[in-house]
């Protein structure tokens, strides 16, 4: 009898284990078929691409690669010598203007005090010249002020609190107006981009909470679900040889799912953490509940009208 019952108690116990494991791995399963997460994220970052507005000479450097920076201060100097040579000629231009203003003025009021010894289209010619040389003041005082805007456009300050990453600027080198020699990443647009796949985007709402993992910290990163990608590239789309379809080979069997890029904004970065762009991230979204009454993907109610119109036919 005493066999018995302990045979009894050891089929009981491994029953009660097999049920056991069987109720943690559907409950592991079943997390991860509701929750949305990925492993694909990447930490990403606006990049201020800074192009000088004059041309020149580079005379100074100020700053280093990876360098914090805040607004305004000074990342570089182009040579200033020609802006103020440049800036000279436009202030002796002003008064040559000026003083021939002057003259044609005085000249048009003489001219009008003699109209009746003067024939009728001296007078309209002397106002008409007074009147172009008021002009031609007023481009040379343009003039002048764009010339002082370019030397002060001279030294290039950063527009945004951020770093300067892959300096390459040395002294001497050649600055062309309107091409890039320093980038700076926004501090304050530091964020993580998830690529989801489409089967978890159903389970995501804009402002939902989310957890970061990055790959080399321990610590959290808490953010929010701001947006959700509206598209991605479409392989088949691309033309082939002859401008015939190139549409890719796939398994009838096998069908992978597509990534959907999920925009993720940081709350709070723990202390320790230094963020730089690239780097890999695991992110978790808190799963938003499906009910009947949704309609759609997650994210109908912050979508605007997209143009489709319902089917009004009887």
């Amino acid at each position: 009898m005493t066999s018995v019952l302990s045979l009894l108690g050891r089929y009981a116990l491994t029953l009660c284990l097999v049920v056991a494991s069987a109720f943690v791995a559907w409950e592991a399963w079943s997390r991860y078929e509701r929750t949305p997460w990925t492993r694909d994220g990447r930490v990403s970052v606006d990049v201020v691409q800074i192009a000088p507005e004059v041309s020149g000479t580079v005379s100074a450097v100020s700053v280093v690669d990876n360098q914090h920076v805040r607004r305004g201060d000074i990342l570089y100097a182009i040579d200033p010598e020609r802006l103020r040579l440049a800036v000279a000629q436009a202030e002796a231009d002003v008064e040559a203007k000026r003083q021939d203003m002057l003259v044609r003025q005085a000249t048009a009021r003489r001219h009008n005090q003699l109209r009746d010894v003067l024939s009728q289209e001296a007078v309209q010619q002397s106002g008409g010249a007074a009147t172009a040389a008021g002009a031609a003041y007023q481009a040379a005082v343009a003039a002048l002020d764009l010339a002082k805007l370019d030397l002060a456009r001279s030294t290039i300050r950063s527009p945004v609190d951020g770093y300067v990453t892959n300096l390459r600027l040395r002294p001497g080198d050649y600055a062309t107006a309107g091409v890039t020699k320093v980038a700076v990443l926004d501090a304050a647009s530091f964020r993580i981009t998830g690529y989801f796949e489409e089967t978890k985007i159903r389970h995501i709402r804009v402002g939902s909470p989310a957890k970061i993992m990055l790959m080399g910290f321990d610590q959290p990163i808490s953010g929010h679900v701001e947006s959700i990608g509206r598209g991605i590239e479409n392989g088949n789309d691309t033309p082939g040889h002859l401008g015939l379809p190139n549409v890719a080979a796939t398994f009838s069997w096998v069908r992978l799912a597509q990534r959907i890029p999920v925009r993720i904004p940081i709350d709070r970065v723990p202390s320790g953490v230094e963020l730089a762009a690239g780097m890999t991230a695991t992110v978790e979204i808190s799963p938003a509940e499906i009910t009947p009454a949704d309609s759609g993907t997650a994210t109908d109610a912050h979508r605007p009208d997209h143009g489709v119109r319902p089917d009004t036919a009887s």
